[in-house]
């Protein structure tokens, strides 16, 4: 039998969620039901063939796995009403919830459900997401399901739930931390020549492939790095000049600083 799936919360990542899943052919539109109070804003999914409701009591006595994809501040409101009608052995929950921990969810529904916390990013739109995922009291069977998930949405790293935190300033602000070097990219092809159109294609695609090329080849970038630097060329002459002006010292000085960012903001 199918898992039927419910998605609590019809926002962008919500919505996200259920567009990649169905896409993918991961699930049948008819086996996700997603929930929102202004149920109209769904209707794209409903024309699709998702169940939408604005119960999410009805929502949770459809399906086997739900899927928490409210704000934080709703959290605990929600549980405490999905509570009674949670049932250790037949529902298996998922939060994709920024800032909320398992033991979060523990506090509330108790230590018996077998939970999952993932934290995908942006790019989960277009089914490009890294999902960072954590869990507790889960079958190999429950992990190899929530892996497969969310692998039609993009790639997934199993870590520990200590490392959440973490994973959201490399996964998440990563993703700001992309775009900037891709806009200094464009704005780099657009002194020396090119359009602004031109040099974002450029810019964008040769990102895409440089990361493709690691993905595919399990490569380190210095390996690939290797390959396009020739002596006295013109690659080295710019990465040295980067690296005078401080370009690896200051992303990793970002990347800490957001990290003490969210940690003591805990």
């Amino acid at each position: 039998m199918s898992k039927k799936i419910a998605i609590i919360g019809g926002g962008n990542l919500g919505t996200a969620i259920a567009e990649g899943l169905i896409s993918s052919g991961f699930v049948k539109p008819e086996h996700i039901i997603i929930t929102k109070r202004n149920i109209a804003t769904l209707k794209p999914l409903e024309e699709k063939g998702i169940l939408v409701s604005n119960s999410n009591t009805e929502a949770v006595q459809y399906a086997d796995w739900v899927i928490l994809a409210v704000k934080p501040f709703q959290i605990r409101e929600i549980l405490l009403q999905l509570k009674p009608n949670l049932n250790t052995k037949r529902h298996t929950l998922i939060s994709v919830i920024t800032g909320i921990w398992i033991k979060d969810i523990q506090d509330i529904l108790g230590n018996e459900f077998t939970l999952f916390r993932a934290m995908p990013n942006t790019a989960i739109a277009i089914q490009e997401s890294i999902t960072c995922i954590c869990k507790i009291n889960a079958s190999a069977e429950q992990t190899q399901y929530v892996d497969d998930l969310f692998n039609q949405l993009g790639k997934t790293a199993f870590i520990e739930e200590k490392l959440m935190d973490a994973a959201t300033v490399l996964g998440a602000c990563g993703t700001a931390y992309a775009m900037r070097y891709i806009r200094a990219n464009i704005q780099g092809g657009i002194e020396i020549g090119f359009d602004v159109a031109t040099a974002s294609l450029i810019a964008a695609q040769t990102v895409k492939g440089a990361a493709e090329l690691l993905l595919t080849r399990h490569t380190h970038p210095e390996a690939e790095i290797d390959k396009v630097t020739t002596p006295k060329g013109c690659t080295i002459a710019g990465l040295n000049e980067m690296e005078h002006q401080g370009f690896s010292s200051s992303l990793i000085k970002g990347i800490a600083t957001s990290y003490k960012k969210i940690v003591s903001d805990m």
